[in-house]
C-alpha cells in the first residue's frame, strides 16, 4: 500500500512557486515591498503532505461499534474499546466509538495514513488518537466527510497524552472534509515534532492550546475556527532553528485566552485570512493592570511578556510545555522569541497586550493588517520595518514601537493613547517615569526612526514620532496630529532629525515643539500659532497661491512642522491654520526651532528662527529640554 504523488507533487510545486525570493539588504532589512523569506519554504510541504486521495480497496477498513470496533485487512487489532495499529499502510476508519481510543504504536521507520470518513471518537482514558511511535503519520479527512473527536472534562490520560489528538512523532492532517476536536480537558491538537496541516475545515475547542508542536507548525491551507483556553497555536523549541509557525495560507478565526500564535522560533506568514481575539480583546487591556511604569518595563522583557526592571524575568514570565497546567498571562496576538514576517493577507486582531509582538524583527511586506490594542500595536525587540501593505492600529497604548522603525512603503495609520511611532533602546537602568532605556537628554546609538516611503498618518495623545536617537526622512507622506498636551511634541527626539525629501506635516502643541535639524536638504519650518480647534485645516501655499501641501487634524493645537520638497531658502509662504495666517519668510533653510515657547511667530509677538526668552537662538536644532 503505497501514497499516490501525481497532483499532490504538482500542488506542492505550486504552493513553493508562488513563495517568491526576497528584497533584502546585506543586513537582512527589507529594502522592497517583496517577500522576505525568515524560512526556506521550498521544502515544506511534501507530496505525501497534500495528496487526500486514496482507494478504498488497498486500505484497511476499520470500524467503529460504539463501543469496540471491527478490522477489515491488515496491521490492526481491537481490544474493548481500543484500536492499535501496529504496521505501515493506510487505515479507513468510519462509524462511532464511545470512551474508546486509536492507538498508533508501530515501527519507527512505518508511515501510516489514516483516512477519517465520518468518524466519531469519545475518550475518558486517553487521548481519542495517540501517536505513540512512527516515522509519520497522515490523518486524512475524506471528501464531504464529518469527523468528531473528543475528550472528556477531569479525564486523566493513561500515557500523559494531555490531547485530544496526541503524537510523539511527525503529523500531517489534509483532505476535504471536516473535523470538529473537543478538548474539554487539555489541548486540541499536540504533536511533539512537526504539525503539517494541509488542507480541510477543522473546529477546535480546547481547556488549554489548540495546536501545540515542538518543532513546527505548518499550515498550507484550510479553515480553522479555534477556541483555545491559553494559546490557540503554540511551538516552542530550546533549537533556534525550529519552534516556528508557517502560514502558506488558509482562513483563520482565533479566540485565545492567552495567545493567538505564539512560537520561540519565527512566525512567517505568506497568505491567508487570519481573525485574531485574545485575552478578552482590547477592552480588557494590559495597560491597565500595574500603570505605566510597569508596563513600558514589561513591554521590553522576553518570551513571557513581563519584565523586572532589574532586567531579571519575574515569577509571571514562566512559559512551559503542553501538559504542565502552567501558562504565561500574555494575551498578544502574534508572538514570537525571533522574528515575523507578514509578507501578504489579511490579519485582524483584537488583543489585550500586544498585536505583534517579536523579541527581534518585525517586518511587513504587503497585505492588510488591521489592529486593535490593549497594549502596543506593533512591538519589535530589535527592528521594524514596513514596506508595503496596509498598517491600520485604530487604538494601541504606543502605536509602533521598536529599537528601529523603518518605514519604506505601505499605508500606514496609527492611532495611540502614548506615542504613535517610538524607538527606544532596551533597557539601561536610566528610566526615568518611562521606558526602560530612556534618558531624559542622551541620544541612543542606533536608535532611530526612518520614513522614506509610503504614507504614515499618526494620532497620538502622546509623542506623535518619538525617537530616543534620530528621525530620517527622505520620502512619503507623513500626517503627525500629536497631543493636546504640553509635556508631549509631534516630533520629538534625542538625537538629529533630517528631512531631505517627502511631505511632512506635524501639528501638536508648543511647550516641547522640535524642528528638523541642520544637517537637513530640504526645507522645513516651525511655526506656532494661537490654539486652534481640533479639525482645523493646515494648507501651505507659495506666493502664487499654489497650495504645497494640506493637513486637517483630529486634534486642537497651536504647533505646526511643514517640510516639503516644494520649500526653498529666500522664498516667502503663506500658512494658514484654522484662523491664523502666518507669512513665512524662508531666510534660511529651516524656519524656526523647538524648546520652551518654540520658534515661528508667536500671538503678539516676533519669535522667529528660534530665538525665544532665555532660551538662545538654536536654528534647527534642539535647546536643552525635558523629556516628556
Amino acid at each position: 500500500m503505497k501514497f499516490k504523488k501525481g497532483i499532490a507533487a504538482i500542488m506542492a510545486a505550486l504552493i513553493i512557486a508562488s513563495l517568491a525570493g526576497c528584497g533584502t539588504d546585506g543586513e537582512g532589512k527589507n529594502t522592497s515591498s517583496e517577500p522576505v523569506r525568515l524560512l526556506d519554504t521550498s521544502e515544506m510541504f511534501s507530496g505525501r503532505d497534500i495528496e487526500n486521495g486514496y482507494d478504498e480497496s488497498e486500505c484497511t477498513v476499520i470500524t467503529l461499534t460504539g463501543d469496540s470496533a471491527k478490522v477489515s485487512g491488515e496491521g490492526a487489532t481491537v481490544k474493548g474499546s481500543t484500536v492499535t495499529i501496529s504496521a505501515e499502510g493506510e487505515y479507513l476508519l468510519s462509524g462511532k466509538l464511545d470512551n474508546g481510543c486509536l492507538i498508533i504504536d508501530a515501527d519507527s521507520k512505518d508511515k501510516i495514513r489514516l483516512i477519517l470518513n465520518g468518524a466519531e471518537i469519545s475518550s475518558k482514558t486517553c487521548a481519542a488518537v495517540s501517536v505513540r511511535q512512527a516515522d509519520k503519520v497522515f490523518i486524512t479527512l475524506a471528501k464531504g466527510s464529518e469527523n468528531m473527536l473528543s475528550n472528556t472534562a477531569g479525564s486523566k490520560s493513561e500515557d500523559e497524552a494531555d490531547a485530544v489528538i496526541f503524537s510523539k512523532d511527525d503529523l500531517t492532517i489534509n483532505g476535504e472534509g471536516k473535523l470538529t476536536v473537543t478538548a474539554n480537558t487539555g489541548h486540541g491538537i499536540v504533536s511533539k515534532d512537526d504539525l503539517v496541516i494541509t488542507g480541510g475545515s477543522y473546529t477546535v475547542t480546547s481547556e488549554k492550546k489548540g495546536l501545540d508542536a515542538n518543532d513546527s507548525i505548518r499550515i498550507a491551507s484550510g479553515s480553522f475556527t479555534i477556541d483555545a483556553g491559553t494559546d490557540a497555536l503554540h511551538c516552542e523549541n530550546d533549537d533556534s532553528a525550529k519552534g516556528y509557525i508557517y502560514i502558506a495560507d488558509g482562513s483563520f478565526s482565533i479566540t485565545a485566552g492567552t495567545d493567538g500564535m505564539d512560537a520561540s522560533g519565527v512566525i512567517q506568514i505568506d497568505n491567508g485570512s487570519i481573525t485574531l481575539a485574545t485575552g478578552g480583546g482590547n477592552a480588557n487591556a494590559s495597560t491597565d493592570k500595574g500603570g505605566k511604569i510597569n508596563r513600558d518595563w514589561g513591554n521590553w522583557g522576553g518570551r513571557g511578556g513581563r519584565r523586572t526592571p532589574s532586567g531579571g524575568s519575574s515569577a509571571e514570565t514562566s512559559k512551559t510545555s503542553a501538559g504542565s497546567g502552567s501558562e504565561s498571562s500574555s494575551a498578544k496576538g502574534l508572538k514570537s522569541d525571533s522574528s515575523i514576517a507578514v509578507n501578504n493577507g489579511s490579519i485582524t486582531i483584537d488583543s489585550s497586550d500586544d498585536a505583534i509582538h517579536s523579541d527581534g524583527q518585525v517586518t511587513v511586506a504587503d497585505g492588510s493588517i488591521a489592529i486593535t490594542s490593549g497594549d502596543d500595536g506593533i512591538h519589535a525587540g530589535s527592528s521594524l520595518q514596513i514596506s508595503g501593505g496596509t498598517v491600520n492600529v485604530s487604538k494601541s497604548y504606543e502605536g509602533l514601537e521598536g529599537m528601529t522603525i523603518d518605514i519604506s512603503g505601505g499605508d500606514v495609520s496609527v492611532t495611540a493613547s502614548d506615542d504613535g511611532l517610538n524607538a527606544a533602546g532596551g533597557n539601561d537602568g536610566s528610566s526615568v517615569n518611562g521606558r526602560p532605556g530612556q534618558n531624559q537628554f542622551a541620544a541612543q546609538e542606533g536608535v532611530y526612526i526612518r520614513i522614506s516611503g509610503g504614507k504614515v498618518t499618526v494620532n497620538a495623545s502622546g509623542d506623535g514620532i518619538d525617537s530616543n536617537g534620530d528621525v530620517t526622512v527622505s520620502g512619503g507622506e507623513t500626517y503627525v496630529s500629536g497631543s493636546t498636551g504640553n509635556g508631549n511634541a509631534a516630533l520629538d527626539y534625542n538625537g538629529e532629525a533630517t528631512v531631505t525629501g517627502g511631505v511632512f506635516i506635524a501639528a501638536g502643541m508648543s511647550g516641547m515643539a522640535q524642528n528638523f535639524g541642520s544637517r537637513s536638504t530640504q526645507g522645513a519650518m516651525l511655526v506656532n500659532v494661537e490654539n486652534q480647534k481640533a479639525d482645523s485645516k493646515i494648507t501651505l501655499k507659495d506666493s502664487d497661491g499654489k497650495t504645497l501641501a494640506a493637513y486637517q487634524p483630529p486634534k486642537s493645537y497651536n504647533s505646526i512642522v511643514v517640510s516639503t520638497p516644494d520649500i526653498r531658502q529666500g522664498k516667502t509662504y503663506t500658512l494658514t491654520a484654522g484662523s491664523a495666517k502666518v507669512e513665512v519668510k524662508m531666510d534660511s533653510l529651516l524656519y524656526g526651532s523647538g524648546g520652551g515657547m518654540g520658534g515661528g511667530r508667536m500671538p503678539g509677538g516676533d519669535f522667529q528662527g528660534g530665538d525665544f526668552p532665555g532660551g538662545g537662538n538654536s536654528p534647527g536644532g534642539r535647546p536643552p529640554r525635558g523629556r516628556g
